[in-house]
């Protein structure tokens, strides 16, 4: 059954292979001189397959875990320097017509305050996230195919683009709607989205289809099968994720690995970024209905592993985790944060009153964006808000060659410090831009070609004189 070629959700994603690759892994777990050939072969930067990575996600030798977490660490760093790119969503709408039982937005939920930004309303929100510094936006909408019509949300993507105020502008916006047909994803592709962005939820079909018991994202084949109808439509960048706690953590992690085996297969891509959520307690949710929720340990350990075996892959983890929690897994592998995120409609232009709640989920992480990028720059790390390569067609086939050659670097290290350095001067407190100035200057020594950091130091200043927007 088991076929990474094939283009249905149910032989690409077998059931099957899944449980035996589970209990191979169980089998070998303590298998020293194999785990040994899998980090060995993980050091070649050329991933792993679902089965071998499932055998280190199994591994609990404590000295092997290490070896593991220090290779995640080299292999980010490998292909993503010390970049941290930025990002907010952006929810327009809380109508929906799914019964997903995991989410506050399913339809039975009488309590939950409904709304859907008019386009004045998403001119003000876009305004708020400008004016904090943000350059890149994930939407969100719910699945009403009456209130939030495919041809809202394109107005919505025209609106963002529209909005110029002061220096800010929103310069890619990524989409994360229900899946669709191929012809709705050439229109997202017309309207100029970056990434596609799909979570499966959970992998496993069964339990799928009881966490979504009734509306059209109950057909688990339509929902699973959405990457390939994207990539038909034209979009070359799609992201991947799935709920953890939903299902066993080690079955969705092999059918993760799995669906961006069929990728790389059929379209020779494969996925551009993967996220890792976890179920948090929400409106009429609560997260302990869920028995499979995983540690902070466990979740770490996903991340290094997810990082050995898909190493060109960008990581997303948002504010449902904690500070903590992200700095950890920052370390091991991920390589985009969001940053002063609202789960609510509307909740970036003002607070949401107390008797309301749109919220899709309880954040974790409430600092602001000028926190986060101070917090990111004393530990090492450069917050970028880069958005070069969409903009400048690197993406699919063309942005992975270039990334698992490692020649991103070459574009990606100066744009992430002329991006910073917008943000130093038209957002950032005094004390961010100190410490920000200062490590521009350090990191523009690490530019290796000598034309590039002269044109990049060129920039700075042009951009400390007030032009904007230079880019490789």
């Amino acid at each position: 059954m088991y076929d990474p070629k094939s283009l249905k959700a149910e032989e690409f994603i077998s059931h099957e292979e899944i449980l035996d690759t589970l209990e191979y892994a169980e089998q070998n777990k303590e298998n020293r001189a194999l785990i040994d050939s899998i980090l060995d072969k993980a050091r070649l930067r050329k991933g792993l397959t679902h089965r071998e990575a499932s055998i280190l996600l199994a591994c609990e030798m404590p000295d092997k875990i290490q070896e593991l977490y220090d290779l995640a660490e080299q292999i980010k760093k490998d292909f993503y320097g010390n970049r941290i790119v930025m990002f907010a969503p952006l929810y327009l709408s809380n109508y929906c017509v799914n019964g997903c039982v995991y989410c506050p937005y399913h339809l039975k939920n009488k309590h939950i305050a409904r709304k859907k930004l008019t386009q004045e309303e998403v001119v003000r929100e876009v305004t708020a996230l400008q004016d904090m510094g943000h350059k890149r936006l994930a939407i969100e909408a719910g699945e009403d195919p009456v209130n939030n019509p495919l041809d809202y949300i394109l107005e919505c993507i025209n609106t963002i683009y529209s909005i110029k105020h002061k220096n800010g502008a929103i310069r890619r916006v990524n989409v994360n709607i229900a899946a669709t047909t191929v012809e709705n994803y050439r229109k997202l592709k017309e309207a100029g989205i970056g990434t596609y962005i799909l979570f499966q939820e959970t992998y496993h079909k069964e339990s799928y289809e009881k966490l979504h018991p009734t509306g059209p994202k109950h057909n688990y084949a339509y929902h699973t099968e959405a990457m390939d109808r994207a990539m038909d439509g034209g979009i070359d960048d799609v992201g991947l994720g799935v709920l953890f706690g939903l299902e066993l953590y080690k079955y969705e992690f092999a059918g993760l690995l799995m669906h961006a085996e069929h990728l790389e297969a059929v379209h020779g891509v494969g996925p551009h970024t993967i996220s890792v959520p976890r179920v948090k307690h929400a409106d009429d949710i609560d997260p302990t209905a869920f028995d499979n929720g995983i540690s902070d340990d466990i979740f770490a350990k996903i991340c290094a592993c997810i990082r050995v075996a898909v190493p060109y892959t960008g990581m997303i983890i948002s504010t449902r985790e904690s500070k903590a929690v992200r700095e950890k897994v920052i370390r091991l592998g991920v390589s985009q944060i969001s940053g002063a995120s609202r789960t609510s409609v509307g909740g970036y232009c003002e607070p949401e009153p107390e008797d309301e709640n749109s919220e899709q989920f309880d954040v974790s992480d409430k600092r602001t964006l000028d926190e986060v990028v101070h917090w990111l720059m004393d530990l090492g790390y450069i917050p970028s808000f880069c958005t070069a390569c969409y903009r400048e067609g690197r993406t699919g086939d063309r942005f992975m060659s270039l990334c698992k050659s490692g020649q991103i670097q070459n574009c990606c290290h100066p744009n992430a410090l002329m991006t910073l350095k917008e943000y130093l001067i038209d957002y950032a407190s005094p004390e961010t831009r100190e410490i920000g100035e200062a490590l521009i200057k350090r990191e523009l020594e690490n530019i290796p070609k000598e034309k590039v950091k002269q044109i990049a130091a060129d920039n700075l200043e042009k951009i400390e004189a007030g032009i904007r927007d230079f880019r490789f």
